[in-house]
């Protein structure tokens, strides 16, 4: 596989918390908004140009996108932002609660994403790509890093390790309590052997970021149609990501909430969910403690939940999962929910906020009742992957995220 290290434009030591923000895509507008009026320097202004207007804008229009371009160029010209001198892999370390994870951010190809060597498990709308394709062509630069995993091999995961100790060039802990910390790996010997090194590994993995990916070869795709004469090694070719070991990551819940029972009385929705599941009611807070074990919430009170015998097929992959279960034995059959993807009803509660907020959403009267999932395994999304097939909407929550604006790919 190929790992390709690049000249990143970065913040100064100064700068970088100002500037770096979470993804894009993991903010609404108006939380954007709300960090750009006390901090002008925020990355957001070049993830999400809408904020740079004071009225509702097209984020497809490329008047919008330019405006995100101008403040990355605004950046670099008050010197609040540079170009490396030379290529470089930026060792990338985050700390979060018990939980660290050592990966690093270079540049990957795009050839290698259309041959499917880099493995995706989401499908991906055409409007959101059509949307980041635009960004990507209208700024000239990858602006957030693809979250990337490759399968864990003790020789190679080394080879990175080694880099990350030392004076860093950025050591700070952001709003979420995530400390992010990146060593500048410069010298051409060290590199090349982690470039070599990962010439033996048979394929990385989306574990994030599928619509930047994505976007990424729409764009050098366009690219590529505009100079015929293209020789594949332009920096179109290549898209930014944070890359890690399987081994190191960590998946979260990914929880339901539902809005009614569909016209069922309370009796009438336990007699169906009782058919296919055994139910049992818990004292205190139920959270899901192994696989095939799920937690129900409704009218202030716990019930755990396990799939009976013959509910679904253990030998595949998709259809074992919980999420799965789940969604082919209550969600569509009981409650109606047959396309979590479009449905009203149905919302869902990344992990990150705490089976609290299952309790505070049916609490408060908006949902009727949570389920609380475990995660899903990292071993499942891998095979998932390798077979080629797709995660249900909603399976995984990785944290903690990748910043953005720590590096930048210009294209």
């Amino acid at each position: 596989m190929v790992v390709r290290p690049f000249k990143a434009l970065r913040p100064t030591k100064e700068m970088v918390t100002k500037i770096a923000a979470k993804p894009y895509d993991v903010v609404t507008e108006e939380q954007a908004r709300e960090v750009a009026k006390n901090n002008p320097y925020t990355f957001y202004k070049v993830s999400r140009p809408e904020i740079n207007y004071d009225y509702p804008v097209d984020t497809h229009d490329p008047e919008v996108l330019k405006s995100g371009r101008k403040h990355l160029e605004w950046l670099i010209d008050n010197g609040f932002m540079f170009i490396e001198d030379k290529p470089c892999i930026y060792i990338y370390q985050q700390h979060w609660r018990d939980h660290v994870q050592t990966g690093f951010f270079a540049t990957f190809s795009v050839d290698e994403y259309i041959e499917n060597k880099i493995k995706k498990h989401e499908l991906t709308r055409k409007d959101k790509e059509d949307e980041r394709a635009l960004h990507v062509k209208v700024v000239k630069a990858h602006t957030g890093p693809v979250f990337l995993m490759y399968k864990s091999k003790p020789e190679v995961d080394s080879l990175i390790m080694k880099h990350a100790s030392g004076n860093p060039e950025y050591d700070f802990t952001d709003e979420t309590g995530v400390r992010h910390i990146v060593w500048i790996l410069r010298y051409e010997k060290e590199i090349e052997k982690i470039v070599e090194a990962f010439k033996n590994v048979d394929a990385f993995y989306i574990a994030d970021g599928h619509h930047r990916a994505a976007a990424a070869v729409r764009a050098a795709i366009d690219f590529r149609n505009e100079n015929p004469n293209y020789t594949g090694q332009e920096e179109f070719n290549y898209f930014l990501a944070a890359i890690f070991p399987h081994s190191q990551l960590k998946i979260l819940d990914y929880n339901r909430v539902v809005k009614d029972l569909n016209g069922m009385s309370e009796d009438e929705f336990f007699k169906k969910v009782s058919e296919k599941f055994n139910i049992n009611q818990v004292d205190g807070v139920y959270k899901p403690e192994r696989k095939h074990t799920i937690g129900m919430y409704i009218s202030g009170k716990w019930y755990k939940l396990e799939p009976k015998d013959g509910t679904y097929d253990e030998k595949d992959v998709i259809a074992s999962l919980d999420v799965s279960i789940l969604q082919n034995n209550l969600l569509a059959p009981i409650l109606g929910i047959e396309n979590p993807r479009t449905d009203k009803r149905i919302d869902f509660v990344g992990g990150i906020l705490g089976i609290e907020e299952l309790i505070r959403l049916v609490d408060s009267g908006n949902f009727k009742v949570a389920f609380a999932m475990y995660p899903t395994s990292i071993d499942d999304l891998l095979r998932v992957s390798d077979e080629g097939k797709i995660m249900p909407p909603k399976s995984t929550w990785f944290e903690p995220k990748l910043k953005s604006g720590i590096v930048v790919h210009l294209i």
